[in-house]
């Protein structure tokens, strides 16, 4: 039997990939703030025929509990397969810039709990020499742009945290996987307006369970903004300071 922790389990993203799994033999522990909505998607992988469902009701951006946290899910299931981070925020640009606590907060929401989180779970990979990592961050992490840079800023750190996590972990035998979506049609996004560039969640799931499966360091999901980034990232700064982006 295959375990899954997924931490955010009720983004739209992190369902869609449980999903996936439901009916390959998988005991799932899911972690969110929501018991409500948690216990929805505990009953849809049971229907869908996951094996077991754990769930637990945590605030993740408390860093505080992290410890206790990590001791409950290693007695729980013993040994994980896959972890897959999944929760965030999207930050507010605007009152971001106005309110130096909303940026802080944003960069412990985005950043700093999730690292906290990865640092405790790369012990646990690392003594059970295999397994993998799955974290979701953004194409907004791969330069500074002035319409979102707090969280560009927040995604851009963690994507250098779990390279250096890869290089230290790849020769222990665990899988680090950094994923960056594009533009994705989720609750957290739908106040924006939707175009050609927009994707499902269950577009990126797939893409996810197939990054994992082929073990792959880094994948931008929908593809093509790989090729988008890095048109972007090889503009000149004395250019690029001047776009509106």
């Amino acid at each position: 039997m295959k375990n899954i922790l997924i931490l955010g389990a009720t983004s739209a993203i992190a369902e869609r990939f449980a999903q996936r799994y439901a009916n390959q033999d998988c005991r799932f522990y899911l972690v969110s703030r929501n018991q409500i909505r948690l216990d929805n998607v505990a009953d849809d992988l049971r229907v869908r025929g996951a094996k077991d469902v754990i769930t637990e009701s945590l605030d993740l951006t408390e860093t505080s509990g992290h410890n206790h946290f990590m001791t409950s899910v290693i007695g729980r299931l013993e040994h994980i397969d896959i972890a897959l981070i999944a929760y965030g925020s999207l930050s507010n640009q605007p009152a971001c810039e106005g309110d130096s606590e909303l940026s802080l907060k944003e960069l412990n929401t985005n950043c700093l709990s999730v690292i906290s989180l990865l640092t405790l779970l790369a012990n646990v990979f690392e003594k059970q020499a295999s397994g993998c990592i799955a974290v979701i961050s953004s194409v907004a992490g791969d330069r500074g742009r002035q319409s979102n840079y707090i969280y560009g800023t927040a995604k851009g750190a963690l994507t250098i945290f779990l390279q250096g996590l890869r290089n230290r972990l790849d020769r222990k035998g665990v899988h680090v996987l950094t994923i960056k979506p594009g533009f994705v049609d989720t609750p957290m996004t739908q106040d924006f307006k939707k175009g050609l560039l927009w994707v499902s969640p269950k577009s990126i799931a797939k893409g996810i369970e197939n990054a994992i499966k082929r073990k792959k360091d880094t994948v931008y999901l929908p593809f093509f903004w790989r090729y988008i980034m890095l048109i972007i990232k090889f503009i000149p700064e004395r250019i690029f300071k001047r776009m509106s982006l």
